[in-house]
């Protein structure tokens, strides 16, 4: 079956209810008042963490896509539950995360927000749904037909590169305490001087969904994952709503190579093993 873009765009506005309802639970707890829990994930702490409140928040949004899921024959692949490889039988399925960022969020600090994608099985993004409930800011994209950023059409801000500006790279909040930051720091030095930009500039920010968001909006920036052997790098939830927004802003997206990202692989949800790069504007490293 194939969807039409009548039938996207109402999955696309049923997505977009179910993260504004998902925030707008988020916003009613403070970090202070919810029980951190740990759970079995990629090798950094950002991926083990979870909360009461990851869980509420993805019971909302599958209250609102549960009637999309029965009619339209959608397999689903959430954070917070088993996956039960129906992705790879159905031709689409939804892809969420309930609450990116989740340890940005244990700590009162901003950079979270709910995503929520519909993925082709051949792992193309059709729809990609943000909701930031600290900037009160919905991300809505739908394939072939443009990104709307709380309901106004997106204009791509101009990358102008006056001579010695740096490139802005945007990273995880898990970056201040990586082992390899020194290595990882001189790696992206490096890619800006050969971009043509007078070097780098490194932000730490939060979870990976604000992060892509951060990039595409404050041009020239970039927003990296390098492969790496332990298991982790994010997984398909972390990717696949921003993946779709940027293509539908005329941005950059891939694994850290320049190849397609994969949002349906057989082998694991994570991409440590071929990273991941976003790229504000129409420009690649």
């Amino acid at each position: 079956m194939q969807l039409d873009s009548q039938q996207l765009n109402t999955l696309a506005d049923v997505a977009g209810e179910a993260a504004r309802q998902a925030g707008a639970l988020i916003r009613t707890f403070t970090a202070g008042e919810v029980e951190v829990f740990r759970k079995e994930g990629g090798d950094s702490l950002a991926s083990q963490v979870v909360t009461e409140v990851d869980e509420r928040s993805q019971a909302v949004i599958l209250e609102h896509l549960e009637s999309t899921i029965v009619s339209y024959d959608l397999a689903l692949l959430t954070e917070e539950l088993t996956d039960d490889g129906s992705r790879f039988e159905k031709d689409y399925f939804w892809c969420i995360d309930p609450l990116d960022g989740t340890l940005p969020f244990t700590q009162g600090k901003p950079g979270y927000a709910v995503a929520i994608a519909l993925v082709r099985r051949d792992g193309v993004p059709m729809i990609g749904v943000v909701y930031d409930p600290v900037l009160d800011r919905l991300y809505r994209a739908v394939s072939g037909q443009g990104l709307r950023i709380n309901g106004q059409i997106y204009q791509a801000p101009l990358a102008v590169k006056p001579a010695g500006a740096r490139l802005k790279f945007c990273m995880d909040c898990t970056f201040e305490t990586d082992p390899r930051r020194e290595a990882l720091s001189a790696g992206m030095e490096a890619l800006a001087q050969r971009a043509g930009y007078a070097g780098a500039v490194i932000e730490i920010h939060g979870g990976a969904v604000c992060n892509a968001c951060y990039v595409l909006e404050h041009p020239p920036a970039v927003y990296l994952k390098e492969p790496k052997p332990e298991l982790g790098g994010g997984s398909f939830w972390d990717f696949a709503a921003t993946a779709c927004i940027f293509q539908e802003a005329g941005a950059s997206v891939s694994d850290y190579h320049g190849a397609r990202l994969e949002l349906n692989s057989a082998q694991h949800t994570f991409f440590n093993h071929c990273g991941v790069r976003f790229c504000s504007g129409s420009f690649t490293l």
